[in-house]
C-alpha cells in the first residue's frame, strides 16, 4: 500500500514499509495500544526512525496496517485465479479471509483509538472486499463448481458469521471445519431424475 505522497516509492522504501505494516499488525494483535514503536520496528528490522518517517503517530500506523490488510486480502483474488480451480480459489481465499478477520480482531483495540481520533479505517473496506468476493464467485459460478442461488452478499454473510464466532486464533480449527461446511453447501446440486 503506497503512501498519499504523489511519487512513487523506491523498491527497498517500499519493502521496508511492507515489513512495518506486518510487524504493526503482529505486535498490536499480542500488545494492543500498549505496542511500543521500537517493538515494532525492531520486529520489522528497520530503524525507529524509518518508522517515524512513514508514521508520524501511532494513528497511521495502525489504519496503514489494517487497510494493507484489506488491501493484501483484495489483492490476492486474480493470482489464486490463475493459479487454481475457481472453486479452489474461493476456498483458498476463505482461509485468507478468517486470516484478516483474526488480525482485525487482534488489533480491535487500536483500530478503536483511531476512530476515536476521528479518522474511518473502515472506510471502503467492505466495498473492496465484497468485490474480491463477487469476483471469485462469479468466475465459481460460470465453471458451474458452485450454486447460482446464492450471492456474494449471503456468503459475505456466512463468513462474516464465522468470523464473529471463530476468529481468535485458538478458535482456528472450528473456523476450518465452518469454512467447509459453508463450502460444501455452495456445490451445486445434481439434477433430479424425473419421477416415473
Amino acid at each position: 500500500m503506497a503512501r498519499d505522497t504523489g511519487r512513487p516509492l523506491r523498491a527497498d522504501a517500499q519493502r521496508n514499509r511492507e515489513k512495518i505494516l506486518a510487524a504493526a499488525v503482529r505486535v498490536f494483535t499480542e500488545e494492543g495500544l500498549d505496542a511500543h514503536f521500537e517493538r515494532i520496528a525492531k520486529e520489522a528490522g528497520v530503524g525507529t526512525g524509518t518508522l517515524y518517517r512513514n508514521f508520524p503517530t501511532r494513528e497511521a500506523l495502525i489504519e496503514a496496517a489494517y487497510r494493507n490488510e484489506v488491501a493484501r486480502l483484495c489483492e490476492a483474488v486474480p493470482g489464486l485465479l490463475a493459479t487454481m480451480p475457481p472453486r479452489e480459489a474461493l476456498r483458498a481465499w476463505t482461509r485468507r479471509f478468517i486470516d484478516y478477520a483474526t488480525a482485525k480482531l487482534g488489533m480491535a483495540e487500536a483500530l478503536r483509538a483511531v476512530v476515536a481520533s476521528g479518522t474511518n479505517p473502515y472506510a471502503e473496506s467492505h466495498e473492496l472486499i465484497q468485490a474480491a468476493l463477487t469476483s471469485l464467485m462469479n468466475a465459481a459460478t460460470a465453471a458451474g463448481a458452485i450454486r447460482t442461488d446464492i450471492s456474494p452478499t449471503d456468503m459475505f454473510a456466512a463468513l462474516a458469521g464465522i468470523a464473529l464466532t471463530s476468529a481468535n486464533p485458538d478458535q482456528r480449527e472450528q473456523a476450518e471445519r465452518l469454512l467447509d461446511l459453508t463450502l460444501d453447501g455452495l456445490r451445486p446440486t445434481p439434477p433430479q431424475a424425473p419421477d416415473n
